[in-house]
């Protein structure tokens, strides 16, 4: 599952959007993010692991690197 897809996926479960997450990321890192600049990041391949962290974390999601 890529990035886009897993933030979906939450978002979906949360019964969230883009525009609730954005709001809660600006709270969080202080920076102005909006529902464009998420998926601008996200096309572009441009967020960064302490924004895909943030995310995971509103989430209640904690990312792990795992040895295959």
């Amino acid at each position: 599952m890529n990035v886009r897809a897993q933030i979906r996926f939450w978002l979906s479960l949360n019964q969230s959007n883009y525009d609730k997450l954005a709001q809660r990321m600006t709270n969080i890192l202080k920076k102005k993010y909006t529902r464009g600049s998420i998926n601008a990041k996200l096309s572009r391949g441009t967020l960064t692991v302490k924004e895909f962290e943030t995310i995971a974390e509103i989430y209640n999601y904690k990312l792990e690197v795992k040895e295959k």
